[in-house]
C-alpha cells in the first residue's frame, strides 16, 4: 500500500468503512431523488401541489379510483429538462369516485365525498370530460375538439362506444397514494420528495457559504496573526456565542422570508466554526520547514496560503463540510418549522411538520412522523460520512489500518 497517493490511501480506508459507505449511498439515493424531481414524483405538478380535498387525510397504501376532466383552459407541455426542475402543470381536474356508468354521450360518476357520507351523484358529458371544450350538436352530429382538431361524427352508438373506450382508458384510473395524503388532499410521497431538493439545496448552499466566509477568514487570521488575528478573533468570538437558531432567525428578520434568503442566513451562521478551525491549523502549519522555505524562495503570501497551506488541512475541513450540512438540513427544518423558512406551498420537510404535528396524538401521527423520519435519517446518514472521513483522513491511524 506504500504506493498509494493520500487521496487514494484515503479512500481506501473510508471505503472499508461500511457503515460510512451505507450512509454515502443513502445519501446519494436522496441526492438522484433531488435532482430527478418531478420526474419519478406521482403527482408532477409545480410543487406537487395537487389538491383532492375529499381525500383530505388517507393513510398510507390508500387506492382510489379517479376521473379526471380535461380542462377548459388551454396547459402548455414543457419538455423533460423543465418538467424535472418545475413540473408539469395539470391538463387534468380529479375527481374520486366509487362508480360510474354510462347513457349515451353522458357518463353518470359518484363522486366520492367521505368513508361515512353517501356518494354524490354527478354526470358529464362525454366529449367535455375527454377534451375540456363544449360540444357542438346540430342535425344528428356532433362537433367536438380533440388534440387541436376539430371532429364531427354522426351520433350513433358506434361513435359514443369509442367515446367510451377512450374516456375509460385515458381518464380513468385506479390511484394509490402509498405514503397517504396530507390535510389539503395532497400526496405525501411526491411532496416527501420534494422536500429533499430543498434540504439538500440549504445544506450546499450553505456549506458553500460558510466554507468560503470561513476559510478566507480563519486563514487570514491564522496566518497574519497581531492586530488582525485579534480583531477576527474578537468578531468570531462575538458570533460564536450566539445560539445558531437564533442567529438565523435575526438573519432571516432582516433579509425576509424565502428560500434564497435561508441559504444565506444558514451560510452566515456556520462560517465561525469553519473559520476557528482554518485558523487553528494555519497558526500550526505557518511555521514547518516547508512553508519558510516557501518564504525563501520569494513566494507572496496569498500562494504560500493557497497553494502550501490549505491543500494540507483538506481533511479537517472536509469532515467540518460534512458535520455542517448535517446542521444546516436541521437549522433548515427548524426555520421551516417556525414559518422562516420557504413558503408554502413548497414543500419542505420543517414545514410539513408544522402542519401536521398536531395530528401525533390522533390516529394520522403518520403525517408528522414520516417528515421527522426523512430528516432523521438523512442527517444521521451525514453523520456517518462524517465519522467515516474522520476516521481516514486519521494519519496516525492510518498505518494499523492499512
Amino acid at each position: 500500500m506504500a504506493e498509494l497517493t493520500p487521496a487514494k490511501r484515503t479512500w481506501h480506508i473510508f471505503r472499508r468503512n461500511k457503515i460510512a459507505m451505507a450512509g454515502l449511498f443513502f445519501i446519494v439515493l436522496t441526492l438522484l431523488a433531488a435532482i430527478l424531481g418531478y420526474a419519478i414524483m406521482p403527482d408532477d405538478t409545480p410543487q406537487a401541489n395537487n389538491m383532492i380535498i375529499q381525500l383530505s387525510i388517507k393513510k398510507p397504501g390508500s387506492t382510489y379510483t379517479i376521473l379526471r376532466l380535461r380542462k377548459a383552459e388551454p396547459v402548455d407541455t414543457v419538455n423533460l429538462f423543465e418538467k424535472m426542475l418545475y413540473g408539469q402543470p395539470s391538463f387534468y381536474k380529479e375527481i374520486p369516485i366509487t362508480g360510474y356508468h354510462f347513457t349515451s354521450d353522458v357518463i353518470y360518476a359518484n363522486e366520492y365525498i367521505g368513508d361515512e357520507d353517501k356518494p354524490e351523484k354527478k354526470t358529464y358529458n362525454i366529449f367535455e370530460a375527454l377534451t375540456g371544450q363544449k360540444p357542438v350538436y346540430k342535425n344528428g352530429a356532433v362537433t367536438y375538439i380533440d388534440n387541436g382538431k376539430t371532429i364531427t361524427g354522426q351520433l350513433n352508438e358506434k361513435l359514443y362506444r369509442q367515446i367510451r373506450v377512450q374516456l375509460t382508458q385515458q381518464n380513468i384510473y385506479r390511484k394509490t397514494f402509498w405514503l397517504g395524503t396530507d390535510t389539503y388532499g395532497r400526496d405525501m410521497l411526491s411532496r416527501l420528495l420534494l422536500g429533499t431538493r430543498v434540504s439538500l439545496a440549504v445544506g450546499l448552499m450553505a456549506v458553500l457559504i460558510s466554507m468560503l466566509l470561513g476559510v478566507t477568514i480563519g486563514a487570514i487570521a491564522g496566518y497574519f496573526g497581531g492586530w488582525i488575528d485579534a480583531c477576527l478573533s474578537w468578531l468570531m468570538n462575538i458570533l460564536w456565542a450566539l445560539p445558531a437558531l437564533l442567529l438565523v432567525i435575526a438573519i432571516s428578520f432582516a433579509l425576509g422570508k424565502g428560500l434564497w434568503q435561508i441559504f444565506i442566513a444558514v451560510g452566515m451562521s456556520m462560517w465561525v466554526e469553519v473559520a476557528r478551525l482554518v485558523r487553528g491549523q494555519v497558526m500550526s502549519l505557518k511555521q514547518v520547514e516547508y512553508i519558510e522555505a516557501a518564504r525563501a524562495l520569494g513566494f507572496n503570501n496569498r500562494r504560500i496560503i493557497s497553494k502550501h497551506i490549505l491543500p494540507n488541512i483538506t481533511g479537517p475541513i472536509l469532515v467540518l463540510a460534512s458535520s455542517n450540512f448535517a446542521s444546516a438540513i436541521l437549522l433548515e427544518a427548524g426555520l421551516s418549522f417556525l414559518g422562516f423558512g420557504a413558503q408554502p406551498p413548497m414543500p419542505t420537510w420543517g414545514g410539513m411538520i408544522k402542519e401536521h404535528y398536531g395530528y401525533i396524538v390522533m390516529d394520522s401521527a403518520f403525517l408528522a412522523v414520516v417528515p421527522g423520519l426523512a430528516i432523521m435519517l438523512l442527517v444521521y446518514a451525514f453523520n456517518l460520512v462524517t465519522v467515516g472521513l474522520r476516521d481516514a483522513f486519521d494519519i496516525k491511524s492510518q498505518s494499523t489500518r492499512i
